[in-house]
């Protein structure tokens, strides 16, 4: 009995050994992850240099919180000559800025403009807990686009600027160019969004058929279980599928993305422009742009862009790739049809899917450069 009761003590000190020594592994796992994000989060962009080392002279790289509205909200400005025209960049979500992807997916616009990467009310670095939840509507954030816009024009001493919408940034963009042309130059839809209800039904319909054509019986099965509604707020079980569907095929971010997990998230961490506080607040930021409450999402989902926007009084262009089903490529050509405008082109990207800007940034820098600045649309889609 006495070597039978030794032994269960001794179990139990070797448990007990060994929970604690799982912890403080855990711990000291903790702690190393922690220590190398903040060391890797300096959370000041990256100036540029000459070709001997020097700061460039003209030169702009920064990040700055700005009153717009009553509100704090950064930006990160970059340009390699400010007397360069202005372009103000509106990101997707509701919520998700986009500077970030720049370190991953080169743009090039910094060379061509002063480019302005606005991250808006309640996202990323204009995340606060505490905003107003009575401001989270499409009319403050096209009020907001217009506000940022007249510091820029007074900031940088230009007449009028450029503003290029892409997704959700497409629906509030659009709306602003057609409230203050005065303004702009021109408008640039990146994944031009349009219809948004019909582009989740449109998006649907070809990820079932590809499915099934690639025979991913898996996934066909969890299409068929989750199909959406014509009516918003979309079933959930939908929305928990959509990026999965859409990445698995290509359909999403960009063609290349397999999934929000490795190509947004994990990337998100290792931007060195935000500090680590302002990586956590880009995440918390996103789930609180799309919280039900506000109603964006649905909203804008609602929304017929061709009845809302039917005209502009400034030169139009749409890019978008022909493998975007983010906001269906079909829908975009369909209301870039309808719009009335004084010049408008439309721009297929064939290697793309809803970010031309980031998958084939030389053709987007070529139509910038030839076609908007020049005010023309002589590389534009033959009609």
């Amino acid at each position: 009995m006495k070597t039978e009761n030794f032994s269960v003590k001794l179990f139990a000190r070797k448990a007990k050994s060994f929970m604690l020594t799982t912890i403080l592994i855990l711990f000291a796992g903790v702690f190393i992850v922690v220590a190398l994000l903040l060391v890797w989060s300096p959370g000041k962009p990256e100036p540029f240099f000459d070709k001997n080392g020097n700061i460039l002279a003209g030169s702009i790289s920064e990040k700055i919180h700005v009153n717009i509205n009553g509100m704090e909200q950064g930006m990160f400005i970059q340009s390699k000559d400010t007397n360069n025209p202005v372009l103000l960049f509106l990101h997707g979500g509701p919520g998700m800025p986009m500077y970030w992807l720049t370190k991953q997916y080169p743009t090039g616009l910094e060379n061509e403009f002063t480019v302005v990467w606005w991250e808006q009310r309640g996202a990323g670095l204009s995340y606060h807990p505490d905003i107003n939840p009575e401001t989270m509507t499409a009319e403050q954030f096209v009020s907001d686009t217009v506000a940022v816009t007249n510091y820029l024009r007074e900031r940088f001493g230009k007449e009028k600027i450029y503003l290029m919408g892409h997704s959700w940034g497409s629906y509030i963009g659009i709306q602003a160019a057609a409230q203050k042309p005065d303004l702009y130059y021109a408008y640039i839809g990146i994944g031009q969004l349009s219809y948004q209800i019909k582009s989740e039904q449109m998006a649907y319909a070809y990820a079932l058929e590809q499915y099934e054509r690639i025979g991913n019986k898996k996934m066909v099965k969890k299409l068929e279980a989750a199909p959406p509604t014509n009516t918003v707020p979309l079933p959930r079980s939908y929305e928990i599928l959509r990026d999965e569907y859409m990445h698995g095929i290509g359909i999403g971010t960009t063609r290349d993305m397999k999934s929000v997990i490795t190509g947004l998230f994990f990337p998100s961490w290792q931007f060195r422009g935000y500090t680590l506080g302002e990586k956590v607040n880009l995440w918390r930021g996103k789930i609180f742009s799309r919280s039900p409450q506000f109603g964006l999402w649905d909203k804008m989902q609602m929304t017929d862009m061709s009845q809302k926007v039917p005209e502009l009084e400034v030169p139009v262009y749409f890019l978008h790739g022909i493998y975007d089903y983010t906001c269906a490529y079909p829908l975009a050509l369909d209301y870039f049809e309808k719009i009335n405008a004084p010049l408008k082109g439309f721009y297929t990207f064939d290697q793309s899917a809803h970010s031309p800007i980031f998958e084939e940034p030389e053709k987007t820098l070529k139509i910038l450069q030839e076609d908007v600045l020049a005010g023309k649309i002589n590389l534009a889609d033959t009609p």
